[in-house]
Formats: C-alpha cells, structure tokens, sequence
C-alpha cells in the first residue's frame, strides 16, 4: 500500500508515542519520571536557570515547573539559590546527588537504546538523531 508521507508518519508517530516510555524507561529501576529527567538534564547543561527560563525552555506554565522542580528540591535533587540581583526571584542549580541520579538514569536509556538499534548502521543511527532533532525543533 502506498500511503501519502505525512500519512506514514502520522501512523508512526502514533506507535512511537505509544511505545516510547516502554522503550526508554526500566519501570522496575525508576528513579526519575520523564519530566524529572528533561529539568535534571537542562540544568546540568545550562548551569543554573530560574523557574520561567525552564518554564519557556520546555512550554510549559510556570506553576507546572515550580511543582516539578520543588519535588526535585525535596530529593535533594536540586538546590534553590537566591538571585543576588533580586531577593525575592531565586535559581534552581542541579547537586551532586541530582548529578549522579541524571547520568546513571540516562545511562540505562542509552543501554537499552543500544539494544534496540542493535543492527542499525551508524549512518542510519546519525540520520535517525538528526531528523528527530529537526523534528523537536520544529514543534517550538
């Protein structure tokens, strides 16, 4: 059956969604939920950030984020820090802890992303990367 592209892809991204937590989760080693792991990782690559710079950065309310990030907070996961040019706005930086809980998570993602693509050449494995990238950034 010839099916129009964005048919195709409409399908695809359907079981795709559908699978994705099975695939990139160990629902018996959970240590972090998916918008726990998104926060941990932005702001061990961006360094500290305040609530409305995460709240842009992932399109979501402000209110949602401080939720997420509070919870974050009480593991120990992050720390809050004041903002020195105005005492009432504060940062969230990633800890140790929160250092340590991201890499190890992230590496179980990778294992079982290895397994999955088992078999896939590197060429199709940077393709794959690339146009999901372009793909998220489209969606902005």
């Amino acid at each position: 059956m010839n099916e129009n592209p964005l048919e195709t892809i409409e399908l695809e991204l359907a079981v795709l969604i559908r699978r994705l937590t099975s695939i990139t989760a160990d629902k018996r080693n959970a240590t972090l939920d998916r918008s726990a792991y998104l926060l941990l990782h932005q702001l061990y690559l961006q360094g500290s950030s305040g609530v409305r710079a995460l709240a842009d950065e992932f399109q979501l309310d402000i209110s949602t984020v401080s939720r997420q990030a509070a919870a974050l907070e009480q593991k120990g996961y992050v720390d809050k820090v004041p903002d020195p040019m105005d005492g009432r706005a504060y940062f969230y930086q990633i800890t140790d802890l929160g250092t340590k809980m991201l890499v190890e998570y992230k590496q179980g993602r990778l294992d079982r992303l290895t397994k999955l693509l088992n078999g896939w050449s590197d060429e199709d494995c940077e393709r794959f990367g690339d146009l999901l990238r372009k793909f998220n950034q489209s969606i902005k």
